[in-house]
């Protein structure tokens, strides 16, 4: 698996072929990825970069941590494993994501007034 980076406070208008062209001056991208939003489809201003091998990726880390790029600073180190979290109910306590409820109410009812 080749060694991925983490790259944060990316301008929102940073395209990946940008991000591409950056790093591609410390090796070989094998990846450039800006993340956005499910909904609206604008970045979240941060990336992943996969590097060829890990010493490319440490040399672009060292290069690129604190570059500037389009007027901000780049935070560049690299990515950690994603964490595991639990899929269900998104912490609603299995209630009914609309709302209402309300004391007394039996589970899953809405009150109406």
């Amino acid at each position: 698996m080749e060694p991925k980076l983490y790259v944060g406070n990316l301008p929102y208008d940073a395209t990946e072929d940008e991000l591409r062209q950056l790093f591609s001056g410390a090796g070989t991208v094998a990846e450039a990825t800006i993340i956005k939003d499910r909904d609206t489809g604008r970045s979240k201003g941060f990336g992943f970069i996969q590097m060829s091998t890990q010493v490319e990726a440490e040399k672009a880390a060292s290069m690129f941590n604190g570059h500037d790029f389009h007027n901000r600073q780049l935070k560049v180190d690299l990515a950690r494993p994603r964490e595991e979290r639990p899929r269900g109910d998104g912490g609603m306590g299995g209630r009914d994501r609309r709302g209402g409820g309300g004391r007394g109410a039996p589970r899953g009812e809405r009150r109406r007034f």
